[in-house]
């Protein structure tokens, strides 16, 4: 039985269940592609299909808008896949397990993928319904978003028509955002050496944050696991000598890390320094991140003794080095735009594992100002060859910029006031959106992005509003509407 049977719109949550029962994360995208393509062909629509697993899937215009401008309508079909410690849902095969509460849908121990999956679901409930009123419709279905934009960077933007885009990646109902930044993915890569330690080896994890997406939540003071892990070790060096066998945290760039853990080794005479320093940390974290990660915690687990491959001195320096001084959360507010966030970073992936001879770290830079994105680049980069690495940038993609005149934004702002007689707040946000890829490859694109509520997303505690979805999908048949 269907958990969201009765749910309206119907056929919008019709197909979000479809696509939740199909393994969609970043990088495994060919199911879903494929079963979009099916789509098309059942419903006897024209389509495209790349190698990327990019999908377009066009609609002529309905009776009587012939003549109107062409619109694009746009999403991507991966999700962030994240779950809660101990669950053993297989992101590569295993269906989502959905669940209602209240006014919200949510994945049993998981993420939801409502970004963006109920994008996907809106296109498709519009594409089937012959009896709505639109201009020409170009649905733009991109892959591997969340991992650095790349399906929309891969795609063939010559084969749009349309100069008017409406994306549905956005997570706020009240508002219409009208630019985003850019960004980059940064990749550092350490070597280290090893020897021979001996000693009591304790695991120390820390846990209990927060998170969030690393553009629209790194205004939110939440600690980033990765970074608390550096201050504990290096704290911890400070009082007592120890070894490093191995440290991780984090489980994509553009999520906030939540839970960090290393293995260290500790001499006898060492154990109650450490115990009561991770109290003392412990307590000073709850207090700095009060009313932001109020769970945090730090776990110290003693383990067995003997002798232990541990990194060297100066290695085990280095990653305590690199940890307190890379970037990380907001380095510029804009000058333009009261509250927004012009540059920041996340460390959102550390590790060195057991059997690698490298320290890995992989970063999100975002800045709405192109210069200052790769000038903060060029501090990670320098930071990484001081300590002896090697630097790389995947995914790099360009700012949204805001738009003097704007019909479409127009529009749809007169429209939601008809419709709800107050304003909508429209907004620039720090988040990257294709949008600045689309708006960089289409002269004279006017673009805007909507969507309905959302919280938590990329986290295990994803939620979907469901009267907001209805609402969403009810303004964006009322704007196609209106373009005639």
């Amino acid at each position: 039985m269907s958990v969201l049977e009765g749910l309206k719109p119907e056929r919008v949550f019709h197909y979000f269940e479809r696509i939740c029962e199909i393994p969609h994360g970043s990088r495994n995208t060919k199911q879903i592609s494929d079963y979009l393509v099916d789509f098309a062909r059942n419903h006897n629509l024209s389509y495209v299909q790349d190698e990327s697993n990019n999908v377009i899937i066009r609609k002529e215009a309905s009776a009587g808008y012939e003549n109107a401008v062409g619109v694009i309508l746009q999403g991507h079909c991966d999700m962030v896949c994240e779950k809660k410690a101990g669950s053993d849902h297989d992101f590569e095969k295993d269906p989502l397990k959905l669940g209602v509460d209240g006014d919200f849908i949510f994945a049993e121990d998981t993420t939801l993928g409502g970004d963006n999956g109920i994008a996907v679901a809106y296109m498709l409930a519009i594409l089937e319904d012959d009896t709505l009123a639109h201009p020409s419709l170009e649905c733009v279905i991109t892959t591997d978003e969340e991992i650095g934009l790349l399906g929309a960077t891969a795609l063939d933007a010559s084969l749009l028509k349309g100069r008017r885009m409406i994306n549905l990646d956005s997570e706020s109902e009240e508002s219409i955002w009208v630019s985003c930044a850019g960004g980059m993915t940064s990749n550092c890569e350490i070597p280290i050496t090893r020897a021979q330690g001996t000693g009591i080896r304790f695991e120390v994890v820390i846990d209990g944050l927060t998170g969030g997406h690393s553009g629209a939540e790194i205004d939110k003071n939440r600690a980033n696991s990765n970074i608390v892990l550096g201050r504990f070790l290096y704290g911890l060096g400070q009082r007592i000598d120890y070894a490093l066998i191995d440290a991780e945290g984090g489980l994509k760039d553009n999520a906030i890390p939540r839970l960090s853990r290393t293995s260290i080794v500790v001499g006898e005479d060492g154990v109650e320094t450490l115990l009561s320093y991770t109290k003392q940390l412990e307590l000073e974290l709850k207090n700095e991140y009060k009313n932001t990660d109020d769970g945090i915690r730090i776990t110290v687990t003693k383990e067995e003794t003997g002798e232990f491959e541990v990194l060297s001195p100066m290695s085990r320096e280095k990653l305590v080095f690199f940890l307190m001084n890379v970037p990380n959360g907001i380095q510029k507010m804009s000058g333009s735009i009261e509250g927004l966030v012009e540059t920041s970073c996340n460390l959102g992936v550390f590790s060195m594992p057991v059997i690698d001879d490298y320290i890995f770290g992989v970063l999100s830079v975002r800045s709405s100002v192109g210069s200052a994105k790769n000038a903060l680049g060029d501090r990670i980069c320098y930071l990484t060859e001081f300590l002896g690495g090697e630097y790389g940038v995947d995914g790099a993609y360009p700012a949204w910029e805001y738009r003097d005149i704007s019909p479409l934004r127009e529009l749809m702002v007169k429209t939601y006031e008809d419709m709800y007689q107050k304003q909508p707040e429209v907004v620039a946000i720090h988040a990257g959106l294709e949008c600045g890829i689309f708006y960089d490859r289409l002269d004279q694109l006017d673009c805007v992005s909507i969507g309905p509520n959302m919280e938590d997303i990329h986290t295990s505690e994803e939620r979907l509003s469901i009267s907001s979805t209805e609402r969403v999908y009810e303004y964006l048949l009322k704007v196609l509407a209106a373009m005639k």
